[in-house]
């Protein structure tokens, strides 16, 4: 298969110890059959299932009894994919990450895999078009780049969302790549080929709108659901595990999955869908839709994240809140009773903004959004002097940054000029005059003004020049 490897990496919980361990049937709407089962083995699927974070499971009965009862008689083990196909996952990936927090602290183990092979085949679920061919280096970048990512989010979640009230699951990370490598095409579909039937593959929703589609599906694309089949059954066989996490488009490869299995060991497992985190229009958010909200900082900053879940609009605030925080849903509900006795406030909203920006980047990150909010939409000079280099970069993404010797008697216009802010001449220099420009929050009037430092040049050496209401560019002052 693929030509090289990305090793596999065990995260394992600071509180746990590491231990690695590990045909098609109706779909079902969790609601109804949670609501029909004993309380006492559903718990957490109904308290997941009240929170939206679960949507369908399957087989039939799952929900009913079978499953229940699984995750009751002890610690299980569930997995989740991950495409390498970019550097970062996306807002859209958080919720399936959440779901897999859940699970840990209800104690049960989870595994995140990534696609180290998947990638370079591209999965054709909900694509128009097929995936651009990523190489291997490509690949194996984006692979090293989300796994810092995955483990970073269950780290904070361990630090400042858990409890303590009951020992926390492993976590382990994986590379598929891992176990294709030693794969040739002939041992691979003499083994695994010879158990899927083309009646049912051609019948999966991804397949057959694509087949029906201008540009149509390749044989590459159309072998993805035998690869997430046979990781399933791969980590059935090596971990034990029992429960698949996805997507809601990816029910037919969860249920390409849950049938090879039953054809090659005659386990039992288990599929489980989360919904689709859409945007006000309802598009999919993801990297294809050209509209992603990152998680990795320096492709989308802690301060452009809250204010992502800071300006949803108020009828999403309550389902997001339960979504994508771990607040009790009596707390959410009291949050939403606070914001509709005064709306203005936002209480909602920056509670959301607050616990997803402390997930994915902790309270470091957190903080870092608070003061780039109060820099930019409270003109605090405050905050901009406890900004760093980086947080003003994040904040002003396309603006100039420089780096200027300050000598004595540097004037305003000489900054202006010196950064090409303002127009060389007479035209620069009336901006000035008429107010045109701000230095730190102030507007200022006078060319010849000699920088002040503390007023002009922060304490921490920096300068925020504004020309107009969004022309803005960054001065690091160097001492002579």
């Amino acid at each position: 298969m693929a030509a090289s490897v990305v090793g596999i990496c065990c995260y394992v919980s600071r509180r746990g110890s590491c231990n690695l361990f590990g045909p098609a049937t109706l779909c079902l709407t969790l609601r109804s059959k949670f609501h029909s089962s004993s309380s006492a083995h559903n718990g957490l699927l109904l308290s997941l299932h009240k929170r939206g974070v679960l949507k369908d499971s399957f087989p039939e009965n799952a929900a009913q009894d079978q499953l229940p009862r699984l995750l009751q008689s002890g610690a299980q083990t569930v997995y989740c994919g991950f495409d390498p196909t970019a550097d970062s996952l996306h807002v859209g990936n958080l919720l399936a990450l959440i779901g897999l927090l859940h699970f840990r602290s209800a104690g049960h183990h989870v595994i995140a895999v990534l696609g180290g092979a998947t990638a370079q085949i591209g999965d054709p679920s909900g694509k128009t078009s097929e995936r651009e061919q990523l190489c291997a280096d490509v690949v194996e970048a984006n692979t090293h780049s989300i796994r810092e990512s995955i483990q970073r989010i269950f780290t904070n979640h361990e630090l400042h969302f858990h409890d303590g009230s009951r020992p926390l699951g492993t976590v382990t990370v994986l590379n598929n790549l891992s176990w294709y490598k030693n794969w040739g095409v002939v041992g691979f579909l003499s083994e695994a080929g010879r158990h899927f039937r083309m009646g049912t593959m051609l019948s999966r929703h991804s397949v057959q709108s694509r087949l029906k589609s201008a540009e149509g599906m390749s044989l590459t694309e159309f072998t993805y659901q035998v690869f997430q089949a046979y990781d399933f059954h791969h980590l059935n066989q090596i971990y034990g595990c029992k429960i698949q996490l996805g997507g809601t488009d990816q029910l037919g490869n969860l249920m390409s999955g849950h049938e090879y299995i039953h054809k090659v060991s005659g386990e039992v497992v288990y599929g489980l869908t989360i919904p689709l985190v859409t945007s006000t229009v309802g598009d999919k958010l993801g990297k294809t839709a050209g509209n992603a909200v990152w998680l990795n900082r320096d492709k989308t900053s802690p301060f452009e994240l809250y204010q992502f879940f800071l300006r949803q609009p108020d009828a999403s605030v309550e389902g997001y809140l339960k979504l994508f925080t771990f607040l009790p849903l009596a707390e959410v509900e009291k949050l939403m009773e606070q914001q509709r006795e005064d709306p203005s406030k936002r209480l909602a909203h920056k509670r959301l903004a607050a616990e997803v920006t402390k997930l994915v980047h902790g309270k470091e990150g957190l903080e870092s959004a608070k003061r780039c909010t109060n820099a930019l939409y409270h003109s605090s000079v405050q905050a901009l002097e406890e900004m760093s280099d980086e947080e003003l970069q994040e904040l002003f993404r396309e603006a100039p940054f420089h780096e200027l010797l300050l000598e004595p008697g540097t004037t305003v216009i000489d900054a202006c000029r010196k950064v090409g802010a303002i127009p060389e001449g007479p035209r620069g220099y009336q901006m000035v005059s008429d107010g045109a420009v701000w230095i730190n929050h102030t507007r200022t009037d006078n060319p010849e003004q000699v920088l002040i430092p503390k007023l002009h040049i922060l304490a921490n050496g920096l300068t925020l020049l504004r020309v107009g209401k969004k022309n803005f560019y960054i001065i690091k002052w160097l001492s002579l």
